[in-house]
């Protein structure tokens, strides 16, 4: 038993028992089967988002988002102030995260697809899509780069899920998707 010491120092020289070997066998088969069910998850349960990231100054992707929103606005939403853009579909859109706010606030298209460009202006970011539990971490000096087609429509919020300070907790922006 292994709670006694034996009585050879050479404790590797001993026989493994058998049903330690099955143990052994029985775990090396499992880790790779849950090895491979990484991939065929991703693949297959399409439960993860394919995501690229690429580096990019805060003031590069601040300048990129602005003219996007400046080209694309189509209102203001009357209780923020932001602009809500609706750029068409399968276009680029982008969106930006910084002290306390997700900027602009964007109307897409139900089942048009469009490629999501996200980056931080100062600390890292959650960027949670609520109801649909799509969640991110957005980091300053990368720009995620994600193809999303909405599904369903109505209003979601984008949530921070991210600690970034006092005004954590009124991180939020929104995202309107109509037929």
């Amino acid at each position: 038993m292994s709670i006694f010491p034996t009585e050879e120092k050479i404790w590797w020289n001993e026989p493994v028992e058998k049903s330690e070997v099955l143990w052994v066998a029985i775990s090396f088969i499992w880790a790779l089967i849950m090895f491979f069910m990484m991939p065929y998850w991703h693949f297959a349960g399409e439960q993860n988002l394919s995501n690229e990231a690429y580096q990019i100054s805060p003031d590069a992707f601040e300048e990129k988002t602005e003219a996007f929103a400046a080209k694309y606005t189509v209102r203001e939403d009357p209780v923020s102030g932001y602009p809500i853009v609706a750029p068409p579909a399968g276009s680029d859109v982008y969106m930006y995260g910084k002290k306390w706010e997700w900027w602009p606030m964007l109307e897409l298209q139900e089942g048009k697809s469009y490629r999501f460009h996200l980056s931080s202006l100062d600390y890292m970011h959650g960027w949670s899509l609520l109801p649909e539990n799509i969640n991110l971490q957005i980091i300053p000096n990368y720009e995620m780069v994600l193809t999303v087609t909405p599904t369903s429509n109505g209003e979601f919020s984008v949530v921070c899920n991210e600690f970034c300070g006092i005004g954590h907790h009124d991180m939020v922006g929104k995202i309107f998707v109509k037929k």
